[in-house]
């Protein structure tokens, strides 16, 4: 009786750990985002387990269901399509449900895609902020103004086709100057890191439009 949270590599498929490996395949069910997307980690490692969808748009309605079966003797590991579960993906609503019905929770260390980018920015990084994606309308001018004198490093994460937009919005906020650190397709073949300040990353990334997740890293104010 017990809920495994388990990361998963955001690209490479090697960076997944043994005890990772070894506990799903132990685990009675395996709680996915993606099942197609899990399906090729699992397959590459032969591991063959029952798979369940769980996703934000069907969190709500399976939570009960998952909290009697786990109660009832079941052993699950929640994945999600890369990183580690409930950081800008699901996962926080089960892991809250299991604590409050007194259910063991652990959840492994391993990977997730802000670490690398704040180590591989280059900015002072003994504190920083991690703000995931920011909201796309109501709330997005309030959460950036808030930062405007943030010292410390601050992390998002970002879409490619929504980057350039963001790299000019932020120019507002933080200006011209602040220096960025854009990180795109970490631990995968295309890995690249652009660095500079937030005028000269964005018009690199108009004249070669990005593919891939990014990681946005900007410097404190100092």
């Amino acid at each position: 009786m017990k809920l495994f949270v388990i990361p998963t590599p955001i690209g490479n498929l090697e960076d997944i750990t043994l005890r990772a490996l070894r506990i799903l395949g132990e685990v009675d069910l395996v709680l996915a985002e993606d099942t197609r997307s899990s399906g090729i980690l699992l397959k590459h490692y032969q591991i063959s387990k029952p798979f369940r969808k769980y996703h934000m748009h069907n969190e709500h309605q399976v939570l009960a269901q998952l909290i009697d079966e786990i109660q009832a003797g079941k052993t699950m590991a929640l994945i999600t399509d890369a990183g580690t579960p409930a950081i800008s993906d699901p996962g926080f609503l089960l892991v809250r449900e299991c604590i409050r019905n007194g259910i063991e929770v652990e959840c492994l260390p391993g990977a997730t895609a802000f670490v690398p980018a704040l180590v591989d920015s280059g900015f002072p990084i003994n504190r920083f902020v991690y703000e995931g994606f920011l909201p796309q309308k109501k709330g997005r001018q309030t959460m950036l103004t808030a930062l405007q004198n943030e010292e410390r490093a601050i992390v998002f994460y970002e879409s490619p086709h929504r980057l350039v937009k963001t790299l000019l919005e932020l120019i507002k906020y933080f200006g011209a100057e602040r220096e960025v650190c854009v990180c795109r397709e970490l631990s995968k073949k295309f890995e690249e890191h652009k660095r500079g300040t937030l005028t000269e990353v964005s018009v690199y990334y108009q004249e070669h439009p990005p593919k891939g997740e990014i990681v946005i890293v900007i410097k404190g104010k100092e």
